[in-house]
């Protein structure tokens, strides 16, 4: 089986081959930690996560490498943390909690790697020194930038020309820049802010630096894979190329650049300007699973938009149900109860197209209910789960999935328990009249009964 994959700089879709079937490397660009991540944050987090689990699954787990950096020094911390009155510290080690406490609700597996940009200030002083000394970057008023002329292909990842470049984007004007579109690799630092000893004073780094100085601590010059959403390629992604292909003499900073799409909510632009940004915190806490989130955003392929919708969420969350029914509840975890179809894992190794996987995935269950039993539906059941998992779903246990439904119970398990087991006294004397009473009260309760052919009663949580 081939992985192919859309590469934005070639624009074409290219059979994946890594540098090193041993060592395949990706790197993906994390949060920047100043607030909750949105449902927007969450896109990259999620796509990325399922092209580890791939990755893994083609080469062999301890053959990936995983890089996603956390921006801990950014302008955006600075003014935050002032806004609030607490240290930068303080603000950053509380939203980096909340992002891996959001994050691992949604299923996500742990990069190899999450490297704090705050760790690695001593290699990102080395490239600027390296930059400056090959003549790509000029130091000027205690800043340092990176002269984008010095750079003859600079464009080539958003395909733009400068001029096009420059009207499109929000380029600070400076009297001590050469060109508008140079960026900064360092800025000074008045003494409230967080800063850094360099040769040109103490300052802090820019932002495009910081994941050119990681992604080559971690993954060397030149690595597999760099992802990241659309609205990184210009400046962001554009600008790492210019820096570290000047840095490393041309050589290539990642040979395959892959980037999500963006996010609306039903319907509309999701900004806070609309006032319709939602985090993924505030969706948990609506009592929607991490899972059916996952769900929901693999439903249309990484490259397109996404309409965020309820309708979605509710049609993620039934599917989710029956899938769990047929694929868990029958079968028991692990490699031998575990299979991926062979047409699920063409479809997802095609770009990959998880709307196509996901269509596969439907199949298997509806000819699943058209086999009452026999080692077909064995098989098929196993296909459900095992694939499933590839794409970061049905990895818990039937019961905690179930589990999910507990706060709509209207009184505690131990009072359920007795009166079922009321219930089925009465069914054992045939007294219909109580057992139908009770029967009532637990479904007011939120309680759903399975009367089992030995008189004996099973129950649920109403869903």
């Amino acid at each position: 089986m081939e992985l192919k994959l859309y590469n934005t700089l070639t624009r074409t879709k290219e059979v994946f081959r890594p540098l090193d079937r041993t060592r395949v490397r990706m790197y993906v660009c994390g949060p920047t930690v100043y607030d909750r991540a949105h449902i927007g944050n969450a896109r990259p987090v999620i796509v990325f996560d399922v092209l580890f689990r791939l990755l893994r699954h083609l080469y062999g787990p301890e053959h990936v490498t995983y890089v996603r950096n956390i921006t801990d020094v950014d302008d955006k911390i600075n003014a935050r943390a002032a806004e609030q009155g607490i240290s930068i510290g303080d603000l950053t080690k509380k939203t980096y909690d909340w992002f891996k406490e959001d994050v691992a609700a949604l299923g996500c597996l742990e990069p190899t790697h999450e490297p704090r940009a705050t760790e690695y200030i001593a290699p990102m002083i080395k490239m600027i020194e390296a930059l400056i000394a090959t003549g790509h970057a000029y130091p000027a008023e205690g800043h340092v930038l990176f002269e984008v002329s010095s750079k003859r292909d600079y464009g080539k990842l958003s395909n733009r020309s400068v001029d096009e470049m420059i009207a499109g984007a929000r380029v600070e004007v400076s009297p001590y820049k050469k060109n508008p579109m140079d960026f900064v690799l360092w800025k000074p630092s008045t003494p409230e802010l967080p800063g850094w000893d360099s040769p040109w004073g103490r300052g802090r780094p820019g932002w495009h630096v910081e994941c050119s100085a990681m992604g080559e601590a971690l993954l060397g010059e030149t690595f597999d894979i760099h992802g990241g959403g659309i609205d990184l390629v210009f400046p962001h992604h554009e600008n790492e190329i210019a820096q570290s292909e000047c840095v490393h003499s041309g050589a290539p900073l990642a040979k395959v650049w892959m980037h999500n799409g963006f996010v609306q909510m039903e319907g509309e632009k999701m900004a806070k300007s609309e006032g319709n940004v939602v985090t993924i915190r505030e969706l948990l806490d609506d009592n929607w699973p991490g899972e059916v989130l996952r769900f929901a955003m693999l439903q249309t392929h990484y490259r397109q938009p996404i309409n965020w919708t309820l309708k979605g969420l509710e049609e993620a969350d039934k599917t989710l149900d029956r899938w769990y029914e047929a694929g868990v509840k029958y079968t028991s975890a692990g490699p031998n109860n575990e299979k991926i179809d062979d047409e699920f894992a063409e479809a997802l190794a095609d770009d990959l197209n998880t709307p196509k996987a996901i269509a596969k995935l439907h199949l298997i269950y509806s000819e699943i209910k058209t086999h009452a039993s026999g080692g077909r539906q064995i098989e098929l059941r196993q296909k459900l789960r095992g694939s499933a998992k590839l794409l970061g779903l049905l990895g818990l246990p039937y019961e905690a999935w179930l589990g999910r439904y507990e706060s709509r119970l209207k009184a505690d398990r131990s009072k359920i328990a007795t009166l079922v087991s009321a219930r089925d006294e009465a069914r054992r004397s045939k007294n219909f009249k109580e057992s139908d009473r009770i029967r009532d009260e637990l479904a007011k309760m939120g309680v759903v009964l399975h009367d089992k052919k030995d008189g004996t009663t099973t129950w649920e949580v109403a869903r």
